[in-house]
């Protein structure tokens, strides 16, 4: 897969390291001589060059990437690439990175957005998660579908507590991806008993987030956090 990122801060360098060693093809875009500096990510690509410009993103062959990332520090830049990725080179997929959670609502479809990231965003629903064991907390909505990933922290009253992953029906439209346990991650089987403490991952709708609550920890209400 062919990936084009701009903004090659720490934030873009770290996405470049990770995909990297997934075996991806990468593209650095920035205009910071400062930044540029392919001694730092040296498997990648680098372009010295303004990612809001056309003539950039043409230098950059951006019709033939699969994905865009937009992770400049700046939220205005972030969403003209996503516009430009989108609309003028008909990138199947954009991920834009939200620095100010004020200008999350802007950051949809109409802004050539698939994905909008906000670190701030996250960073709310992971203190939230350490420090509500029962409470639904909504991790990022996708833009499309209506789905969102949201985590419930196991309490010791939950029914669930000790029942086999196989023997509960979840709500429709609701996957359980994931269970962290002691700090690792667990690929969930039918076989798998959760216990009280685990941290369980699922892709849901929104519409059945109250519902899954209520199965999962009776009592606790959904923390909503919006659409990242």
């Amino acid at each position: 897969m062919r990936v084009v990122i701009a903004g090659a801060g720490s934030v873009g360098r770290s996405i470049a390291r990770e995909l990297l060693g997934n075996g991806h093809q990468i593209l650095l875009i920035d205009k910071d001589a400062d930044d540029v500096q392919a001694s730092r990510v040296p498997e990648a690509s680098w372009l010295l060059a303004d990612a809001c410009e056309i003539t950039a993103l043409e230098e950059a062959h951006l019709e033939t990437s699969d994905v865009v990332v937009a992770a400049t520090g700046d939220d205005k830049a972030n969403l003209v690439i996503s516009l430009l990725a989108k609309t003028e080179f008909g990138v199947p997929r954009t991920v834009a990175r939200v620095n100010n959670p004020k200008n999350e609502w802007m950051f949809d479809e109409s802004w050539g957005v698939d994905v909008a990231v906000s670190t701030p965003r996250l960073m709310t629903a992971l203190i939230e998660e350490a420090v509500s064991i029962g409470d639904l907390v909504r991790i990022f909505e996708f833009q499309q579908g209506r789905a969102a990933m949201v985590e419930i922290t196991l309490p010791d009253v939950s029914p669930f507590a000790g029942r086999r992953v196989g023997d509960v029906d979840w709500p429709i439209d609701t996957v359980l991806v994931a269970i962290i346990r002691e700090q690792r991650p667990l690929a969930p089987t039918p076989d798998d008993a959760m216990e009280a403490g685990d941290e369980l991952l699922f892709i849901t709708t929104t519409e059945q987030e109250e519902h899954l609550q209520a199965i999962v920890a009776p009592g606790d209400r959904p923390k909503s956090l919006g659409a990242l």
